[in-house]
């Protein structure tokens, strides 16, 4: 994608610098053979002066290398690095930069470096909403970021939304802000930015506080498990399932446990699980009955074993045992109510 070597371009600008001055962005900025960065601190004692005495000669030397005849013949070669940047979206999120510019690992502290005295970036640090970013476009970058935040208002709490369907969704916050016809990949790119919009294994994003989105433990990896399958599983398969979307392994008997204790899932057969999101309620045979005839009002034998058994996975007797229970009457005409 770049168009020359970073490590050969970085070693050009430092060349006309003091020895002092170059090993001191050099060890900043870890441009040496390690790759390790150090702080003002670190530096500073070695020198045995401030941290501030070390920001300021790090400060003089990237001044030195912009007002230089190298830098000036480097043109063409940050002129390159904008256009990269400006393809992938213009306003990036220094992790998706690092994902798609070096060749090799060892490139990226001197990318980073580049973009820094280049004057063609700017660069956002790290706040509440959003990463650490450069761009090259400041009212563009302006714009994605109104557009994060709205977008993020926008989200309920625990929503998920399919990734096309996410981004189709940003391209109407965007749109409101002026920025138009976009491609879907760039719109990903910029959704990368937010510290509050996030996607889950499956694709699917949402507001990142939510445990169905930041994964954290079995519990999650079983809902979304059963979010995907779409009905009712058996624990065994749930963990199987787990194991076989995420490569993570999960024991049958730590998953059951795992199920009981959360209360998104409802028990509704012998180790059956679904979600209650998909309209089941908590509760035994006998809950169950009581909410059918608190919603459907009373109701025959054959009414109460057909609403229960679209709940619960159970055999026509087990219902029938549950009507003998004193919370339950059988009216003269053969229906059943509650006992008032």
């Amino acid at each position: 994608m770049l168009g020359f070597a970073p490590k050969t371009v970085t070693k050009d600008l430092l060349s006309g610098l003091p020895e002092r001055t170059r090993k001191v962005l050099t060890d900043r900025y870890g441009l040496s053979p390690k790759g390790e960065s150090r702080t003002l601190d670190a530096i500073g004692k070695e020198y045995g002066i401030t941290r501030e005495r070390v920001r300021q000669i790090e400060n003089h030397g990237l001044s030195i290398v912009r007002e230089s005849e190298t830098y000036t013949a480097h043109a063409p070669t940050l002129e390159d690095l904008k256009r990269v940047l400006h393809v992938l979206g213009g306003v990036l999120a220094e992790e998706t930069i690092l994902e798609h510019l070096p060749k090799h690992e060892s490139e990226r502290n001197h990318i980073i470096f580049l973009l820094t005295v280049g004057h063609h970036f700017n660069d956002r640090r790290e706040d509440a909403n959003f990463k650490t970013r450069w761009h090259v476009d400041e009212q563009l970058a302006e714009a994605v970021e109104r557009a994060l935040a709205n977008l993020y208002e926008a989200i309920e709490p625990s929503q998920l939304t399919p990734e096309e369907e996410f981004v189709e969704h940003f391209a109407k916050h965007l749109k409101q802000e002026g920025v138009k016809n976009r491609p879907p990949e760039v719109l990903v790119r910029w959704l990368l930015i937010s510290k509050r919009i996030g996607k889950n294994p499956l694709g699917e994003w949402g507001r990142i506080e939510s445990p169905h989105v930041r994964i954290k433990n079995t519990r999650d990896f079983a809902y979304l498990t059963l979010k995907r399958h779409g009905s009712p599983m058996h624990f065994t398969e749930v963990a199987k399932g787990i194991g076989a979307l995420f490569n993570r392994e999960a024991h049958p008997a730590t998953t059951h446990n795992e199920l009981i204790k959360d209360n998104r899932f409802v028990l509704v057969g012998r180790g059956l699980y679904a979600l209650k999101e998909w309209g089941y309620e908590p509760g035994v045979v006998r809950d169950v009955i009581r909410g059918v005839l608190t919603r459907d009002g009373a109701l025959t034998r054959e009414e109460i074993i057909d609403r229960v058994k679209r709940e619960r996975y159970v055999k026509d007797a087990t219902i029938v045992v549950n009507l003998q229970n004193p919370i339950f009457v059988r009216l003269p005409d053969g229906k059943y109510s509650l006992l008032k």
